[in-house]
């Protein structure tokens, strides 16, 4: 499927649900676009993500006549959108997309909880790929080469091209998420032919009871706390500027950031592991003189190093 981002992906996922019960069907579906917009008061992304959607192409394999063949369908059919804040959105599922959904065994209907606790647009994929699969008894595993991995996940042609840097970026962080906030658990091990990693295998089952209610209790954390239980930070209490949320290797790099500088660059840049970035900025900084404003310092290499690596 085309690239999308990670609010592209929400918003399409809340017109799946919307339309669910006549998705099938031949009709024009109707929902209130405040709950497209989520927490934010602009309707500019709301019809950006329309836009992208509509021209965003999912290509599906298929057999045909007794031979293979690949599918082309449109996302997102025509629509009509009120110019009010509080207007409403009419939207089509085009008639070939329709198609496949009503033949297919595994197009679920995602949690929307997950959807919208999940904060990259990698875990969400995952939880995506997780959630289609995660019903079927007969199958309980499925294998992918890289190449395949990297297209379903959304990431950018010529980014992550290593196996080390998929995983790191995108995979990691993730499996953590999914499997921190979802109902399942996913594991995704890389096999190798010869000394080269060249396809994975990805691995699900559903949480028992004790591990599903930590799910839902973890949904119920705001979204600094869900990624600090995700990925197993250790909370650092700073007197007089509150909790700050970091990795514990972190801690040998330099003191943290005021807490208004992590939550600055996470609004600005959606997505990226902030952490990581922040590693990799006091790498950069070894050879460097110490600046007088490291707050400011960091979110300019930020805003830099998110510019030369797109997600």
């Amino acid at each position: 499927m085309t690239p999308l981002t990670l609010n592209d992906r929400r918003i399409y996922n809340q017109l799946l649900e919307n339309a669910w019960e006549a998705i099938d069907k031949p009709v024009t579906h109707v929902i209130a676009k405040s709950v497209l917009r989520g927490s934010h008061n602009s309707n500019d992304r709301v019809g950006e993500s329309l836009e992208r959607l509509m021209s965003a192409i999912v290509k599906v394999a298929v057999t045909w006549e007794g031979e293979p063949a690949i599918e082309r369908v449109q996302l997102l059919g025509g629509n009509l959108e009120s110019s009010r804040n509080d207007g409403l959105l009419e939207y089509e599922i085009p008639a070939r997309l329709r198609k496949i959904i009503r033949n297919s065994q595994v197009f679920a209907r995602l949690q929307r909880e997950v959807m919208f606790a999940l904060s990259s647009k990698y875990a969400l994929t995952l939880y995506e790929m997780v959630q289609k699969r995660g019903n079927l008894r007969w199958k309980a595993s499925e294998r992918f080469t890289l190449d395949s991995l990297r297209g379903i996940m959304g990431v950018p042609k010529g980014k992550l091209s290593s196996w080390s840097n998929l995983k790191l970026r995108a995979i990691d962080p993730a499996v953590a998420e999914v499997n921190a906030l979802s109902d399942f658990m996913v594991e995704i091990s890389p096999i190798k032919t010869g000394r080269a990693v060249t396809h994975v295998e990805m691995r699900w089952w559903r949480k028992d009871g004790d591990a599903g209610g930590a799910a839902d209790r973890a949904l119920q954390f705001s979204k600094v706390g869900r990624r600090a239980k995700a990925e197993g930070r250790a909370e650092r209490v700073v007197a007089g500027q509150g909790v700050r949320l970091r990795p514990a290797w972190l801690e040998n790099h330099g003191p943290a950031l005021q807490t208004a500088t992590y939550e600055t660059a996470r609004l600005r840049h959606p997505g990226y592991d902030i952490y990581f970035i922040e590693g990799e900025w006091r790498r950069w900084s070894l050879s460097k003189e110490p600046p007088k404003d490291p707050d400011r310092a960091f979110l300019a290499f930020l805003r830099s190093y998110t510019e030369k690596n797109p997600i």
